[in-house]
């Protein structure tokens, strides 16, 4: 289907099997958005995510860098996706380098392409690699997420991979969100670092739990923004939590 100017209001821009299920990428059109070209990706049945709402994304760049003032960061995004938090995270300074981990290289491939807004961006910005290979393997081994540097230490963990700490894209995931899992996360962070996540549910007690077991601070973040589809307000949550020094 076309507008009136000849473009495509519906137009599917990559589909193919992964490990995880059928993986499709689609734009379409809608004149209720500023952007108006909404960029929107399936895992099968599922909805993992949309430009129609990046904030979540956003803050949780914003959010957990915001903890970490007054030297040069380098960061490790879980999850790219399309793109929204590894951008936020080059949009700061005081950031000097950028792994970006992704389980599908199918993803990677959409940026490489710029089939995706943000994939020029980001694959020309000498600070960012985007690294095809799994997160939750990668959090729990000694080498940790550079396999250039193995053992190498950072300023920031940002994840944004399943829908929250218990709607989870597999559930060979389910561990992560536990003590132990978490201790793994703050293994592979500086004294004083951040890990920070990103969940699509509103605070989750036993989650938070588990948090404060590990590290030293946290913060819940619940971040809202309008819905132009319900007229109203959605909300995500933002997870942050600091390492001891």
């Amino acid at each position: 289907m076309t507008d009136g100017a000849g473009t495509l209001d519906f137009e599917e821009l990559d589909y193919g099997a992964t490990p995880l299920g059928e993986l499709i990428l689609r734009r379409r059109r809608d004149p209720r958005l500023p952007a108006r070209d909404v960029y929107e990706v399936k895992l099968g049945d599922e909805f993992l995510m949309s430009s129609a709402f990046t904030e979540g994304e956003v803050a949780l760049a914003d959010r957990g860098l915001a903890e970490l003032k007054g030297r040069e960061l380098d960061v490790v995004v879980g999850g790219l996706g399309l793109g929204y938090t590894a951008n936020a995270v080059l949009r700061h300074a005081s950031v000097r380098s950028v792994i970006v981990i992704e389980a599908l290289a199918r993803v990677i491939d959409w940026h490489r392409r710029a089939l995706v807004p943000l994939g020029e961006a980001l694959t020309r910005d000498p600070r960012c690699r985007l690294v095809q290979g799994d997160f939750f393997t990668r959090v729990g081994s000694e080498s940790g997420f550079d396999e250039q540097s193995p053992g190498r230490r950072f300023d920031a963990v940002l994840v944004d991979i399943d829908h929250s700490p218990r709607r989870w894209l597999n559930a060979g995931h389910r561990s992560f969100y536990e003590p132990a899992g978490l201790r793994h996360v703050a293994g592979h962070l500086h004294p004083g670092g951040v890990f920070a996540l990103w969940s699509n549910d509103l605070p989750d007690g036993t989650f938070e739990q588990a948090l404060d077991a590990v590290f030293a601070a946290r913060d819940s973040h619940v971040v809202t923004f309008d819905n132009p589809y319900t007229g109203g307000k959605s909300a995500c949550t933002v997870y942050v939590v600091r390492s001891g020094a």
